[in-house]
C-alpha cells in the first residue's frame, strides 16, 4: 500500500483518538467555572459536591489528552519530516506560544484545582479553576491558529527550492489572524462547550433514571441544558460564517462538502443524500437555490463547482460530503434534545419522560462524533494539499520510510489505544457510579442530598 496513504491513516488514527479528550477538557473547564461560581455565590453544598465530582472527571480526561497528544510530535519527525521542514517556522512559533500561554498556565494551577478545594481559600481555588479552564482554551486556540494557517496561509515567504523549501513568517500577528483562524477558533471552541454540556446532561439523565443524587442531578441538568441551548444557537451562526470563509478561500472544499459538481445558478442545498462518483450526481433531498442563498444571499448566483477546479485538486467528494452532513445532522439532533429538555424542565416533568432521558444519556457521544466529523471534513476537504496551494500531501511525507514500518506502527497504536480507551471507560464508569456524594466514600449508601449535607456538616463540626 502507498506510504503516503498509510501515513495519513496513521496520523488520522493518532489525532482522532487524541481529539476525544481535549474537547471534553475544554468543555468541562467551562462547566467547572460555572458550577464553582454558583457555589461561591449561593453557598449551597450541592454545588460544591457537584464541582468536586466533575473535577475528578476533568482530571481523567486531561490526563488522557496529555498522554495521547505527545505522540503527535513524534509523528511529525518520523512520517512527515518534509512537511515539518516546510512549516517548522509557523508551527514552531504557534507551539511555543501554546507552551507559554497554555501549558504554563495549566501546570501552575492544576494542582490547586485538583487538591486544593478544602486547603486554600475559596477565592484562590476559584481563580485556579478559571486559570486551568483558560489554559485549556488557549491550548486549543494556538493549535487551531497553526492548522488554520495551513488552510489559508498568509504572512509568509518561501525560501529555498525543492525539498529544501520552507515557509518563513513575515508578520507573526498577521499569521495568527489569518483569514480563517478566528472563525475556526470560535467554531471549534463552541463544539468543545457542547461536548462539556452534553457530558453533564448525560450523567444527570443517568442519575435521574436511576433515582440517585436527585437534587444534584436536577441542578446539573439545568446547567447543562442552559449551556447546551445557548451554545447550539451560537454554533448555528458560527457554522454559517465558517462556510462563507470556505466558499471564499477554498471553493473546492465547499464544492465537495455540498456535492457541487457543476457551476450553475440556483445551486441547491442538500439536507442529506449520497454522492455517485461515476455519474457525478448527488441523490437526496435538497432545497432549490438553498446553497446560493446561504453563501451569497443571492439565489441566482452560482456556487463554484468542481468543474471549475482541476481534477487533480479534487478532494474525496463522497467522504467529505458524508462527514459534513453527519456533523449537520448531529447539530439538529442535539438541538431537538436540548429544546425538549428545556421545555419539560420548565414544566417540571422531565423526570417522567424516560423516552427523552435515555437519549440524553447517550447524547454525550453526539458532539464528540460531530467534532470528529467536522475535523475530517476540514482536513479531507483540503486534500490534495497539506498546505493549501503551497505543498501537496505527497510532498510532505518522509522519504526514508516504507509501508511495512507504517503498518507496524498503525497496528501498535491500535492495540495501545484500545487498551487506553478501555481503561478510560472503566475508570469513568466507576467514578460516575460512585457519584458526587462524599457519603459514598465512607461506605454509606444514600442518594439523598440532604442527608449528605447533614453528615458532612456533622463531620466538619
Amino acid at each position: 500500500m502507498d506510504t503516503v496513504l498509510l501515513s495519513r491513516i496513521q496520523f488520522a488514527l493518532n489525532i482522532g483518538f487524541h481529539f476525544l479528550y481535549p474537547p471534553l477538557s475544554i468543555g468541562l473547564g467551562l462547566m467547572l467555572v460555572i458550577m464553582e461560581g454558583i457555589y461561591l455565590k449561593t453557598g449551597k453544598m450541592k454545588y460544591k459536591l457537584m464541582t468536586q465530582f466533575w473535577i475528578k472527571i476533568f482530571a481523567l480526561t486531561f490526563a488522557l489528552g496529555v498522554a495521547t497528544g505527545l505522540v503527535q510530535v513524534f509523528a511529525f519527525g518520523t512520517n512527515w519530516s518534509r512537511y515539518s521542514r516546510y512549516v517548522g517556522d509557523v508551527f514552531g512559533s504557534a507551539l511555543a506560544a501554546e507552551g507559554v500561554f497554555a501549558f504554563f498556565l495549566e501546570a501552575g494551577f492544576l494542582g490547586v484545582l485538583l487538591f486544593g478545594m478544602d486547603r486554600v481559600r475559596k477565592g484562590v481555588h476559584y481563580f485556579a479553576t478559571i486559570c486551568v479552564a483558560l489554559g485549556a482554551h488557549f491550548s486549543a486556540i494556538w493549535i487551531i491558529v497553526a492548522i488554520s494557517w495551513m488552510q489559508t496561509p498568509t504572512a509568509y515567504r518561501v525560501v529555498g527550492e525543492g525539498s529544501q523549501a520552507k515557509a518563513e513568517i513575515t508578520d507573526f500577528w498577521l499569521m495568527v489572524f489569518n483569514p480563517s483562524s478566528v472563525d475556526r477558533i470560535i467554531h471549534v471552541v463552541l463544539g468543545c462547550w457542547l461536548a462539556g454540556a452534553f457530558f453533564v446532561i448525560s450523567v444527570a439523565a443517568y442519575y435521574m433514571i436511576r433515582k440517585k443524587f436527585q437534587e444534584i442531578a436536577h441542578s446539573m441538568m439545568r446547567i447543562g441544558l442552559i449551556v447546551a441551548m445557548g451554545t447550539l444557537v451560537l454554533q448555528l451562526f458560527s457554522g454559517d460564517s465558517s462556510a462563507k470563509i470556505v466558499a471564499k478561500y477554498q471553493p473546492a472544499k465547499l464544492a465537495a462538502m455540498e456535492g457541487v459538481y457543476e457551476t450553475k445558478p440556483y445551486t441547491p442545498l442538500y439536507l442529506f443524500g449520497w454522492v455517485d462518483k461515476n455519474t457525478k450526481k448527488v441523490r437526496g433531498l435538497s432545497i432549490p437555490a438553498g446553497l446560493s442563498l446561504l453563501t451569497y444571499w443571492d439565489a441566482k448566483k452560482p456556487v463554484t463547482g468542481l468543474d471549475q477546479i482541476p481534477k487533480d485538486e479534487w478532494p474525496n467528494v463522497p467522504a467529505v460530503f458524508q462527514f459534513y452532513h453527519i456533523m449537520i445532522l448531529l447539530w439538529g439532533v442535539m438541538f431537538v434534545i436540548a429544546l425538549l429538555g428545556c421545555v419539560f424542565w420548565k414544566k417540571g416533568s422531565l423526570d417522567r419522560h424516560s423516552w427523552l432521558l435515555w437519549p440524553m444519556v447517550i447524547s454525550v457521544s453526539f458532539p464528540m462524533v460531530a467534532l470528529q466529523a467536522g475535523w475530517f471534513t476540514a482536513e479531507m476537504g483540503r486534500q490534495p494539499w497539506i498546505v493549501w496551494k503551497l505543498l501537496r500531501t505527497s510532498q510532505g511525507v518522509s522519504p526514508n520510510i516504507n509501508s511495512s514500518q507504517v503498518i507496524g506502527s498503525i497496528t501498535m497504536f491500535t492495540v495501545v489505544y484500545i487498551l487506553l480507551f478501555a481503561l478510560f471507560i472503566f475508570l469513568l464508569d466507576r467514578k460516575i457510579k460512585h457519584g458526587p456524594s462524599k457519603i459514598h466514600e465512607t461506605g454509606k449508601d444514600s442518594s439523598s442530598l440532604y442527608s449528605d449535607i447533614y453528615e458532612i456538616r456533622k463531620t466538619e463540626k
